[in-house]
């Protein structure tokens, strides 16, 4: 794959972003997470969703033009119309223990000197482990393979157990 407009998604924990960074990295292009854009900044973070509206036009203005960027995180049910105007779709799916271990490991860096809320950590796992819950009404496995399914762009489906490394060749390929 070339230098292009590309979207990587998966469940939360997956490794999204480390992906992203790491193609936007090689091709020396902007690196976009969703959540910056879905949530407002905040201290904590997480706490108030900025406006749809207001998410898709900050994200036009800020690096959708450009002729190549990666864009990771969940877009599901709002920025659409942003994944269409991708190249290609990398959908990264992952062992949900070892999701919530990474998921765990990363709280714990994050944790670090900062004020914690242990009610919304438990609030978070209980919603990711939703994800692989054929039920489940929220982001879930089921909503991204529908979803999937819609695309018209090619999609590269890749098992993040492996490092990031060889994630990343294979998308070169």
């Amino acid at each position: 794959m070339n230098r292009s407009r590309v979207y990587i998604f998966g469940a939360s924990g997956s490794g999204t972003t480390t992906l992203g960074r790491a193609l936007a990295d090689h091709w020396s292009v902007p690196h976009a997470d969703a959540d910056d854009y879905f949530w407002l900044p905040s201290d904590p973070p997480y706490r108030e969703k900025r406006p749809e509206l207001a998410r898709r036009a900050l994200m036009r203005e800020v690096f959708v033009p450009r002729e190549a960027w990666v864009l990771s995180g969940s877009m599901l049910g709002w920025g659409e119309d942003i994944v269409r105007e991708c190249d290609a779709v990398i959908f990264l799916t992952l062992d949900p223990a070892e999701r919530l271990r990474r998921l765990e490991a990363r709280e714990v860096q994050r944790r670090a000197g900062a004020d914690f809320d242990e009610d919304a950590w438990e609030a978070f796992l209980e919603w990711v482990r939703g994800y692989d819950d054929p039920d489940f009404e929220g982001r879930s496995r089921v909503a991204h393979e529908t979803w999937l399914g819609q695309l018209t762009q090619p999609v590269l489906r890749l098992d993040s157990a492996h490092p990031t490394e060889e994630l990343l060749a294979h998308v070169l390929e």
